[in-house]
């Protein structure tokens, strides 16, 4: 499997360029996950840390649901993997699939996008209980491509770990 990976337009609007943003480093973590085995994707490069590629898409579900369906869109869920909302359980990919975790992320990006397209404008709101204030969805897409941005530079490393590929 080859990921299609677009890159952002060098001239657009607020938030065509931010929505092109968050999906080039979507598309730069399942590209650091391309041609791999589940054994490979779970493989833990730093013991005795957790993390492993498969840890990382599971936590970017995460993200991606806390961020979007729980804050901007009010709903009430529990995390994926957690019932007690802890966040670093997702980074244990131990038992874990490629269908599993890419199922549960590529659902909640979709979920994400439908949200972001829905929205009237950047400036609607919704409350962090984590943050404990108001947030509105531009600074929650600045946050996510924050985020992507930050464990793409750990998929690079955990990629070069399994397999030597470097770049892009």
């Amino acid at each position: 499997m080859t990921t299609e990976r677009i890159g952002p337009p060098s001239i657009a609007g607020e938030r065509e360029m931010l929505r092109s943003f968050l999906d080039y480093h979507r598309a730069t973590l399942a590209m650091k996950c391309d041609d791999l085995s589940d054994e490979e994707l779970r493989r833990q490069a730093s013991p005795p840390s957790t993390l492993s590629l498969l840890g990382l898409v599971r936590h970017m579900a995460e993200v991606e649901r806390t961020w979007f369906r729980m804050v901007i869109n009010g709903e009430t869920l529990p995390l994926v993997w957690s019932d007690e909302r802890d966040y670093q359980a997702a980074y244990d990919a131990t038992g874990a699939t490629r269908a599993e975790a890419f199922d549960a992320w590529e659902a909640e990006v979709e979920h994400s996008r439908r949200i972001e397209l829905a929205a009237e404008s950047l400036d609607v709101t919704g409350y962090s209980a984590r943050w404990e204030e108001e947030v509105s969805l531009r600074l929650v897409m600045l946050h996510l491509i924050h985020e992507y941005a930050r464990h793409n530079g750990h998929a690079d490393l955990l990629r070069e770990a399994v397999d030597g590929t470097v770049g892009a």
